[in-house]
């Protein structure tokens, strides 16, 4: 029985000789371009990952800024609508500072709105809103919208504001509107100044 083991033994061992020739054949010209392509898939990947790592930092960079300017945003919103109602007290005080009257209830009632006006201010003035000023200043289009122009008066320089039709407001540095107003010009010489001259 001893006999038939080794007789098994030596036919398995046959068996697996040829195998191992082959194997190592096979690899010497095979391994150069698995290791190529080995590289070039781990290249591949690595890009990869580090678009994905530069696409998630703009992602949250982003979203960060959004979360940032969106509380900003709406009191934007929330303040746009209420300025032609600041617009409709100012004319009121305007006008009723022209009137001169002596009328109790007259005198009461514009006390009142001046009042109430200048509650509002204050209260939008809490959420940030400032006046942007016009009359005076160098027109500047982030902060003017030109409605006309009119010839600029002794003093003042051209392109200055001589005029604001209405207010513009600003939420920080973002513009809620526009202060309407009409630009100085230089005035050029008329024909018959240049005549006397002559």
């Amino acid at each position: 029985m001893a006999e038939q083991f080794s007789d098994e033994k030596d036919e398995s061992l046959d068996q697996e000789a040829p195998s191992q020739v082959s194997e190592d054949e096979a690899p010497q010209e095979e391994l150069p371009d698995a290791l190529a392509e080995c590289t070039e898939e781990l290249s591949a990947e690595r890009d990869q990952r580090l678009r994905l790592a530069a696409e998630f930092a703009n992602y949250r960079r982003r979203m960060e800024n959004q979360r940032v300017e969106w509380p900003a945003r709406a009191r934007a919103t929330v303040i746009r609508p209420l300025l032609p109602i600041l617009d409709d007290l100012e004319r009121s005080l305007d006008v009723a500072g022209q009137t001169e009257s002596e009328d109790a209830a007259f005198l009461s009632l514009r006390s009142g709105v001046n009042l109430v006006y200048k509650n509002f201010i204050a209260e939008l003035e809490k959420f940030g809103l400032e006046r942007i000023q016009a009359l005076g200043m160098p027109f500047d289009e982030n902060l003017h919208e030109a409605v006309g122009q009119a010839p600029a008066a002794e003093g003042s320089e051209s392109g200055s504001v001589l005029h604001e039709s209405q207010a513009g407001y600003r939420l920080g540095d973002r513009v809620l509107r526009h202060a309407q107003v009409i630009v100085a010009f230089a005035p050029e010489p008329s024909a018959t100044v240049e005549a006397d001259i002559q």
